[in-house]
């Protein structure tokens, strides 16, 4: 039985420190929708598509609950993008058994977030 889901219209993470949150969210690219650095909510465009973050406090057990995934045109200019912006992603892009290229990062609540593209046939041939 299919659940009837398509696709993820929206992640809302939460945050203790809005302005660091929006700056880093903007570093790495996305379009600031609505909100900002001094609003309680914020969404970012994330294609097609949103990133939500609300303020509020949090607690260590809702710190860390996954990890976003978001598919990218360009995995390595994201990745330099990210490292010229001091962003420190945890390793350099790799090809995955799975079939993408990818890298991980952290924002600075403690969200890992993974940007990743599908690899083409002849890229999975030869990993």
């Amino acid at each position: 039985m299919s659940s009837g889901i398509e696709r993820i219209r929206a992640i809302t993470l939460g945050t203790t420190d809005m302005p660091r949150s929006v700056k880093f969210y903007k570093s790495l690219g996305l379009k600031l929708c609505s909100g900002g650095e001094d609003a309680r909510f914020t969404t970012f465009d994330a294609g097609d598509s949103s990133l939500n973050l609300i303020g509020g406090e949090m607690n260590e057990r809702t710190r860390w609950w996954g990890r976003v995934v978001f598919h990218v045109a360009d995995v390595d200019a994201l990745y330099a993008l990210a490292s010229m912006m001091a962003l420190k992603p945890h390793a350099p892009p790799q090809d995955a058994p799975w079939g993408e290229r990818y890298f991980h990062i952290t924002d600075p609540e403690g969200h890992e977030l993974s940007f990743a593209r599908p690899l083409t046939d002849d890229e999975r041939a030869q990993t």
